[in-house]
């Protein structure tokens, strides 16, 4: 084992429930389960890819993390201390942070770009002068790729791809440990994606970044992830290394997953099996019972519908919730 994989890991989530009350009539309320006892490790200057369909709950985990929803139940560790107080939360969020999704409605359009990336900058008081801010600030949009000139502009001056960048210049302000991004290139031109993308990595190695980053384009994911966690209607289904998971994927919703990555290659796409489901994704309100995947899996038995597969460990560092790869191994 190496010492990366014994050392504390920097984020550690156990059981995470994130549970909503919803209106189903007069006076009456029925839990939607967005995340439903979910749990991962995040190891320092690691990037942890979150990927599933629409719905599935990815962005719920990353803010629940974050505590932008409070967990129903469930514990979130920091560097091996839990994050429950109201200070832990206070000085967990001077360490950690998020990109979000949607770079057009994430930046408000009243303030100029220094504003908005100073922003945290004053709300933690990080600077003793106005000329320290201003140099921080410029600093922070070196690290993006933002030229100076910029820094007087709104956000609706820029394209998609530098208001992404501003987000990200924004969120590195506070010189974080840990960065949630929320589907950061989904809403940018697949050759922006790539520059921000390698951005991000390259940002990774030079600050020491960790991140959870939560998207459903799987080829993006592999590109920048060590290790990826499949999510299917707020259950963790499986989790592996990237290499791992995308060569000898085990559950059959992540078989299903990666039989849908296009391929540049028409030999191998035509060679390729292409995993089709049936049915619709049932709604979290009505969850079927026992596994959350068994109406849609061509190999659910009655005990699926009985009972929720462990998530266990099958080879080393190769979990999955599943009776079926269970009974095989």
């Amino acid at each position: 084992m190496s010492e990366l994989q014994k050392e504390t890991p920097l984020i550690e989530v156990k059981n995470l429930k994130e549970y909503f009350n919803i209106n189903v009539g007069l006076f009456r309320t029925k839990p939607l389960k967005a995340v439903d006892n979910v749990s991962f490790s995040i190891r320092k200057g690691e990037t942890l890819g979150l990927v599933g369909e629409s719905g599935c709950g990815k962005t719920t985990v990353g803010r629940t993390i974050l505590n932008l929803y409070k967990p129903t139940a469930g514990e979130i560790l920091y560097n091996g201390k839990p994050v429950k107080t109201r200070a832990d939360i206070a000085e967990f969020r001077r360490k950690a942070t998020m990109v979000f999704q949607d770079p057009y409605s994430s930046l408000n359009p009243r303030m100029t770009v220094a504003d908005i990336i100073g922003e945290p900058l004053d709300i933690h008081k990080m600077y003793k002068t106005k000329e320290e801010r201003n140099a921080r600030i410029l600093e922070l949009m070196g690290h993006v790729g933002l030229n100076s000139e910029h820094a007087a502009r709104y956000a609706h001056e820029f394209s998609g791809g530098q208001r992404q960048r501003i987000g990200i210049a924004r969120a590195l302000a506070i010189n974080p440990e840990f960065i949630v991004c929320d589907e950061p290139v989904s809403a940018l031109d697949v050759s922006i994606q790539a520059q921000v993308i390698n951005m991000l990595d390259e940002l990774q190695e030079k600050l020491g970044l960790t991140y959870l980053f939560i998207a459903h384009d799987l080829l993006v994911v592999r590109h920048i992830s060590d290790r990826i966690a499949v999510m299917y209607l707020g259950k963790m289904v499986e989790l592996a290394d990237a290499d791992e998971i995308y060569d000898h994927p085990l559950h059959p919703y992540s078989q299903s997953l990666l039989s849908a990555v296009p391929v540049p290659d028409p030999k191998i796409a035509r060679a390729n099996q292409r995993i089709a489901l049936s049915g619709d994704i049932p709604s979290p309100l009505n969850a079927p019972s026992g596994c959350p995947f068994r109406t849609r899996c061509p190999y659910a038995t009655e005990k699926c519908a009985a009972e929720m597969p462990a998530f266990k460990e099958i080879k080393p560092g190769h979990f999955v919730a599943c009776h079926k790869v269970d009974e095989e191994n």
